[in-house]
């Protein structure tokens, strides 16, 4: 009943910070006080308490880095012009009958060069949603669109911090780990590829009065995006020559491409994420140096405080970045990290991973897993700390050898990341809404991130079933032949903590 009663009273300060707009990183100091005081009411020691939290933060080093040099790459990617570049040609080929589409997949192309479903958003999702409603587009359609997009390559890039947190917690090789990605993730995008063909070939019937299944989409469409788009501001700029204003703020030379072709590249390679990163570190700064004719004061500033343009259109679009920008995802990881030596000092969620440990023999490990993240997303209200906590709740589900840690890292890949944007009141959906200016009903519209977990419980449904009908042939055929239960180790990655092994 205490470890509910503390649950619950952390949740509450969670949820009261995100309703004030307030920083979490003060809610989430309150959290370490909440739980170090539970297991002082458990008479545990403070200091073996405070030791086992201090040594789960320092384990979380490795990813702390790579923070940094996200936060400064992006910032030299704003600079060098390389987004600029992207954006310029990729809008080109926006249309009123194909926009809807091509701002999913404009938005999953950015996000998967960033890595950053914000960064993604502020930038191309900003003008793939002001072209749209320039050419009367669903709102409703757009901002799900254009959601779901920034959080395909949030998932998968080699440059995403959600990705690099999964590796970090499961102690898995990254490349891998995207490999898997690619390969579950496929139909779901197909098919939000689909939805989204379907939905701009309605609008253009409509649009076109046409008669019969054109007619009744039109009343449908009217009927559900009638208040979604008075939800959107109707003095919304509408940005028209998008290569124009990049043009006069930046030399869109062919060879401020090549920071993001050097990450293609060296991803294809397999080339550690953290050399990878340095490697177009390096380019930016040439190509801002040699081709945007920065000075090198300048230069050093934009890296610690983000990039900022002088013309007040163009710093809608890419101010941001900068090791500052990433102050709140390196505090939210070092202080959930703390948590999970608390955790295991104390037990505290030991009964709750009991009943987690049951659902999953009977369900699966998979579908337990989403289940659990789908709670953690509703309690935590962002990615980051859902991540944590579904990886330390799900633990007994997974055994530690090198095929389980996998599973679960694609796992929480298929599940916690993609559905905390999903919860209204988590700020992994409601900043890139707020960013875009889409409304809120656009949740609903996010294909992509509603078609990934419910492929993975179908498919994982259908392996358990035809394991069962399986084992079931093999019983009747063999009485005498028993299959043994091997129960899979519970707390094991939870009780031990984090152990960073050597090698990717």
């Amino acid at each position: 009943m205490l470890e509910a009663g503390t649950m619950l009273l952390f949740c509450a300060v969670l949820f009261a910070s995100v309703a004030l707009g307030w920083s979490i990183i003060p809610a989430l100091f309150v959290g370490v006080l909440l739980f170090m005081g539970y297991g002082l009411v458990r008479r545990c020691s403070l200091r073996a308490m405070a030791s086992r939290a201090a040594g789960s933060v320092r384990s979380a080093g490795t990813v702390v880095v790579a923070f940094v040099l996200i936060g400064v790459l992006t910032s030299l990617w704003r600079a060098s012009g390389t987004i600029a570049f992207i954006v310029a040609h990729s809008t080109a080929v926006i249309h009123a009958a194909t926009v809807i589409p091509l701002s999913f997949l404009l938005c999953s192309a950015m996000s998967v060069l960033v890595g950053s479903s914000f960064a993604s958003a502020a930038t191309m999702g900003t003008i793939c949603m002001s072209l749209g409603l320039s050419m009367q587009a669903n709102p409703v359609m757009l901002g799900g669109a254009i959601l779901a997009g920034v959080y395909v390559g949030d998932r998968c890039s080699p440059v995403s911090t959600s990705a690099l947190l999964v590796k970090q917690l499961t102690h898995t090789n990254l490349f891998n780990t995207i490999a898997r990605m690619l390969r579950t993730g496929a139909v779901p995008f197909v098919l939000s590829c689909v939805v989204y063909v379907a939905a701009a070939v309605v609008e253009w019937l409509c649009a076109s009065g046409g008669s019969g299944f054109g007619a009744a989409s039109a009343a449908a469409t009217a009927g559900s995006a009638g208040s979604a788009r008075a939800a959107v501001s109707t003095n919304a700029s509408s940005i028209t020559d998008i290569g124009g204003l990049f043009s006069s703020a930046f030399d869109l030379h062919w060879l401020t491409l090549v920071p993001a072709l050097l990450v293609i590249v060296l991803a294809l390679l397999r080339v550690d994420v953290r050399l990878l990163m340095l490697a177009s570190i390096a380019a930016s700064v040439a190509v801002c140096v040699g081709v945007q004719h920065m000075e090198w004061a300048e230069l050093l500033r934009l890296l610690i405080f983000g990039y900022h343009a002088q013309k007040p259109q163009v710093a809608a679009l890419l101010d941001g970045g900068g090791i500052l920008s990433m102050l709140t995802v390196m505090a939210t990881v070092c202080i959930s990290s703390a948590y999970a030596g608390i955790f295991a000092e104390t037990r505290m969620l030991a009964r709750l991973q009991q009943v987690i440990e049951m659902l999953g023999h009977r369900i699966g490990a998979c579908g337990a897993t989403m289940i659990t993240a789908t709670c953690a997303a509703a309690l935590a209200c962002n990615q980051t700390l859902t991540i944590m906590l579904t990886h330390q709740l799900c633990g007994g589900l997974y055994g530690d050898d090198e095929s389980e840690r996998s599973a679960q890292a694609i796992d929480l890949e298929d599940s916690a990341v993609v559905i905390a944007p999903l919860i209204p009141w988590s700020i992994a959906g409601a900043v890139p809404l707020a960013t875009i200016n889409a409304p809120t009903l656009s949740l609903a519209a996010a294909t992509f991130l509603y078609l990934l977990p419910l492929s993975r419980m179908l498919a994982s449904a259908v392996r358990r079933r035809s394991g069962f009908r399986t084992r079931h042939r093999s019983q009747n055929q063999n009485p005498g032949l028993a299959i043994p239960h091997r129960p899979k180790p519970m707390l094991h990655m939870f009780a031990h903590g984090f152990h960073p092994k050597s090698g990717d």
